[in-house]
């Protein structure tokens, strides 16, 4: 029986370390064994590293997993974040986690025997939209497959649910761009364009916490990002941009509707 490979989970860290507690506990849950965990310290203010110094160490006395913190000198922004440790990485596997968001137990487990039978380079799932308090506000189904077509209009492919093969980046030297919101987006359609299609599994197995003081959640911002998208980063003219964003920004309102209702 072959071996299961072995899977870096790349976490990037910016104050709140209740909320990073709690996705690295959602981590140590996890049913798949064989997972390396890379945390990027990407805050100025160094407090609250010797805290989680002293959380790995603690918990680790129960189940040892290898992990490594990676201190940023200046905070460079999560996209940068999570590049340092796409560069540092040496597994098969790399799967993101913000440290706000949680997983399920079996959800590297369900997803990397999925990949590893149907040979996957990029796979998603599904996932709950959780409040501050942990509630369940929404939830967003994933498409088993998603073109670069149906990618360039409406964004369904949520961060903390992505496993990759390191494969992709190491060829194709493609990371994250140097914007606030929207650059997990620009590294998908970036990720499209050379493999043609995104696998979705429809199981919900990560839980994204959306709260009112997240970048996410400024729409203007999000718009102004979203426009860089298409024009900056994917060559796009103005007014094909312009009508990109405007899909973007209508599919995004059908899927609060449907979730509304």
């Amino acid at each position: 029986m072959n071996k299961l490979p072995y899977v870096t989970i790349i976490i990037p860290y910016k104050n709140n370390l209740d909320y990073l507690f709690s996705a690295l506990k959602s981590v140590f849950k996890q049913s798949y064994k064989n997972l390396k965990i890379m945390i990027i310290y990407d805050d100025e203010d160094k407090s609250d590293l010797f805290k989680i110094k002293n959380f790995f160490n603690n918990i680790t006395i129960k189940r040892k997993i290898p992990f490594k913190i990676i201190v940023n000198k200046n905070s460079l922004g999560a996209g940068y974040a999570r590049n340092v440790g796409l560069k540092k990485s040496k597994t098969k596997y790399v799967a993101f986690l913000d440290s706000d968001d949680l997983w399920a137990k079996n959800k590297l487990k369900i997803q990397i025997n999925y990949m590893e039978k149907n040979n996957i380079l990029f796979s998603h799932t599904s996932y709950h939209v959780i409040n501050a308090n942990n509630k369940i506000i929404s939830s967003r189904l994933a498409k088993k497959k998603i073109f670069f077509k149906d990618l360039i209009s409406s964004c369904d492919v949520g961060l903390s649910t992505v496993i990759l093969n390191s494969s992709l980046i190491g060829k194709n030297k493609l990371l994250f761009p140097g914007i606030k919101t929207k650059e997990d987006y620009v590294l998908w359609l970036r990720i499209i364009k050379k493999i043609k299609t995104i696998r979705g599994l429809n199981i919900k197995l990560t839980y994204y916490r959306k709260t009112k003081g997240s970048l996410s959640s400024n729409k203007f911002l999000s718009l102004i990002n979203g426009y860089k998208v298409y024009r900056n980063y994917m060559n796009c003219g103005m007014i094909k941009s312009l009508f990109c964003l405007f899909m973007l920004s209508i599919n995004s309102l059908k899927k609060i509707i449907i979730n509304y209702f």
